[in-house]
């Protein structure tokens, strides 16, 4: 199983910018923590600018990383799905994040916010590919202890990994091979 800490930052960020601003075609912003993007205000996208912002009332956020939604987003909402994310440890999320992109997750109440505890019931672990997953599997249940080395080595693995497979999915992690997911 891979366990080592995603090469890139996996911190949730959003780019909150003024919306009068923007609609008068000057962009004024910057780049924000997206757990505090609630926070954030007219002063702080403005700061440095050089502009009055005394005619300006919206923030509005124009970019984000690490979160996992298509488009624009309101400042709260982006800071809802900061704190939802900021709830798994840092290494997590990014196979949490390919779990709500799939759309075959299961969300936390009427929103579109991951369940965490359903997450972590389903998760189990990135892998080079789901055959490895298997072999571990079957490692840990002792699947094959008790049957004599000469007869284990006629066991068919692609077959076994295959019926095993569809009771769980995948979802391919930006740094290499699958996170394996169990479908309850």
């Amino acid at each position: 199983m891979t366990t080592t800490t995603p090469a890139t930052d996996t911190t949730p960020r959003v780019w909150i910018g003024c919306l009068a601003c923007y609609n008068d075609g000057r962009l004024v912003g910057d780049w924000f923590d997206a757990a505090s993007a609630d926070e954030v205000t007219l002063a702080d996208v403005h700061e440095g600018s050089g502009l009055d912002y005394a005619e300006c009332e919206e923030l509005w956020v124009f970019d984000h990383e690490n979160i996992p939604v298509r488009g624009e987003l309101a400042p709260l909402t982006a800071a809802v799905w900061g704190k939802c994310l900021a709830k798994v440890d840092e290494h997590l999320r990014p196979a949490l994040c390919a779990w709500v992109e799939s759309g075959d997750y299961i969300a936390e109440g009427n929103t579109d916010l991951p369940s965490i505890s359903d997450f972590e019931e389903r998760y189990c672990g990135a892998w080079e590919n789901f055959r490895e997953y298997a072999e571990n599997l079957a490692d840990d249940i002792g699947l094959l202890a008790d049957v004599p080395e000469e007869i284990a080595r006629y066991f068919d693995w692609q077959t076994w990994s295959r019926d095993l497979a569809m009771d769980y999915s995948t979802y391919d992690d930006p740094e290499g091979g699958v996170f394996v997911f169990r479908v309850l």
